[in-house]
């Protein structure tokens, strides 16, 4: 199978996601400053949402650049990471708000949890459909350590949401940090 109609897909579910947590931001009635920092912790669940979204958008062209070729099971594989990440916007506004309470930071990370475990098998299966343990692919991603790190602190942040939801924010907030700094492996591998 080709890979352009993944992409393609992909890339218009991701954007909607974007959009959908744009239009979630309302517009504050008054012009002081009060009035924007009532609005703080909206636009905040805001921009950490968009960072994430942006980073799995990265993280997947990168994977597709270096694929030559998709299959029935990565097909799959992606609609299930699409669904957690569609889950987003909810998760966002619903934490923003209410202003970080307990219940919705915990659902937040596990929504995250959900998009860094459905990245796996995406992972696995763009592997296999590109020649297996011994391909590019494979070398590129390593024992991929990042990936390993963000779950164990998304766990730690969705048991800690319930006692200090703001550490889990800090969590979560920190698993992004690390993801935002370009994962060089995909392209150093392709450069030679």
């Amino acid at each position: 199978m080709e890979k352009g109609r993944l992409e393609a897909f992909s890339d218009g579910v991701l954007a909607i996601i974007i959009t959908i947590m744009v239009l979630e931001l309302k517009v504050p009635h008054g012009d002081g400053w009060e009035v924007l920092a009532q609005q703080w912790p909206v636009f905040l669940s805001y921009v950490l949402s968009f960072v994430y979204v942006g980073i799995y958008w990265n993280n997947h062209h990168h994977f597709l650049h270096a694929s030559e070729k998709v299959s029935g099971s990565v097909l799959w594989a992606n609609l299930h990471l699409l669904f957690w990440l569609s889950l987003m916007p909810v998760t966002t506004g619903w934490m923003g708000e209410n202003h970080f309470a307990q219940l919705p930071v915990a659902v937040y990370g596990v929504v995250l949890l959900m998009c860094a475990v459905a990245w796996i098998p995406l992972q696995y299966t763009l592997i296999e459909a590109n020649g297996g343990k011994t391909s590019f692919l494979a070398q590129a991603v390593g024992g991929d350590w990042k990936g390993k790190v963000a779950v164990a602190m998304y766990l730690s942040g969705i048991l800690l949401a319930f006692v200090a939801p703001w550490v889990s924010c800090l969590l979560y907030a920190t698993v992004a940090a690390i993801w935002f700094i370009p994962d060089r492996r995909i392209e150093s591998r392709i450069k030679q």
